[in-house]
């Protein structure tokens, strides 16, 4: 019989630090206890049961056979002889329960055995178990955000705790602009929760999707979760800019004031959130130029046109103009172009100046 003390001691300690349950446990030592017994006194064919009485302490190992005339395996097959014939009231073909629970307890190496194997096992089962409670705990958290504890801060990774599990959050999915902390909590993109067969579980999240700023804003106003106001796109440069068209059907609503909120309120908690990333909130309008000229904000554009078959807009901008309409390293066209679903270009008209002297040598 097993020392069941040290074993209900070991179940209490591992269900509180790895938050699993007791059942369970159980359950992962009654397979360890399966997986030494297939493995030194039978074969991998073999079907085994294992039963762990947590109350009486009393362990109960079984092996399944099949009846034959001849025994070709051991392992799996006893003669119609050994149950008895027909004595036995059973026929070849059916299959018997054998209680081998004494006879392996009593062995030998049944000590050496059973706890090698168990804490190989256990090891493994735990880490599983705990996988599996990873994707429950998320699989219905995808397309959200939650709010994390850094707990560690690798070079390519930052481990995120919640509620007592690990998650990780790779350097793929960070934002350049984020500052990670240990003990610091910050809000997550849940993009994804799925099983992955070698691997097991994984959650994906990210700092650096776009909707994660969508998430944010909902969470904020109040109008985009009553559907007063919608978002209608958004366009994000991770880190640098993100810019966002909203509407609303209520003519009394100004849409990007409700996300902007009093005294700028709202947005500024945002922007917070995103370690200083800019964010431009422009109200739609049907009048597509004037759309044009509102995504390419803070430059001021003097002329657009727009080829709906290419998908293409070329815009003209004066010369002084152009870098706030670029943006450093073309960010901001390149953002507007996301933004509207366009490939911009620019024509650039001469500066002021030239061309104010040109027309004075014409007149002169």
């Amino acid at each position: 019989m097993f020392d069941i003390a040290k074993i209900k001691a070991a179940i209490e300690q591992i269900a509180a630090e790895k938050k699993i349950g007791k059942e369970k446990l159980v359950e992962i030592i009654e397979s360890a206890i399966k997986t030494a017994y297939k493995r030194d006194y039978a074969s991998k064919d073999t079907n085994v049961n294992v039963k762990l009485d947590m109350v009486t302490g009393k362990l109960d190992v079984s092996v399944e056979k099949t009846i034959v005339e001849t025994v070709e395996d051991e392992d799996i097959e006893i003669s119609y002889e050994d149950v008895g014939g027909e004595e036995s009231g059973f026929v070849i073909g059916d299959t018997v329960e054998i209680d081998v629970s004494e006879e392996f307890m009593n062995s030998e190496g049944f000590g050496r055995i059973a706890s090698q194997a168990a804490k190989q096992v256990i090891v493994q089962k735990i880490g599983e178990t705990e996988k599996e409670k990873l994707y429950h705990l998320f699989k219905d958290k995808v397309d959200t955000i939650v709010n994390m504890r850094v707990e560690l801060v690798e070079k390519n990774r930052v481990v995120f705790d919640y509620n007592g599990h690990q998650v990780v959050l790779p350097r793929s999915e960070q934002n350049s602009s984020d500052k990670y902390i240990p003990g610091q909590r910050m809000n997550l993109y849940i993009r994804g929760c799925e099983i992955d067969p070698v691997t097991w579980p994984r959650v994906i999240l990210s700092r650096k999707d776009k909707e994660l700023v969508v998430k944010l804003f909902e969470m904020s106003t109040p109008e985009l979760e009553e559907g007063v106001v919608e978002i209608v796109s958004i366009a994000r440069m991770p880190g640098v800019k993100t810019k966002i068209i909203v509407a609303s059907d209520d003519e009394d609503v100004d849409p990007a004031g409700c996300l902007i909120g009093p005294k700028g309120m709202r947005v500024r908690t945002i922007v917070d959130e995103l370690f200083g990333e800019k964010i431009d909130i422009l109200n739609y309008t049907t009048n597509q130029k004037e759309m044009v000229r509102r995504a390419l904000v803070p430059g001021i554009v003097e002329d657009i046109e727009i080829d709906e078959e290419t998908t293409t807009i070329r815009a003209t901008v004066k010369d002084e103009e152009k870098a706030k309409v670029l943006g450093r390293g073309g960010t901001n066209i390149n953002i507007a172009g996301d933004l509207l679903g366009y490939r911009i270009s620019l024509t650039t008209l001469p500066p002021s100046d030239i061309v104010a002297a040109v027309n004075e040598t014409i007149e002169s």
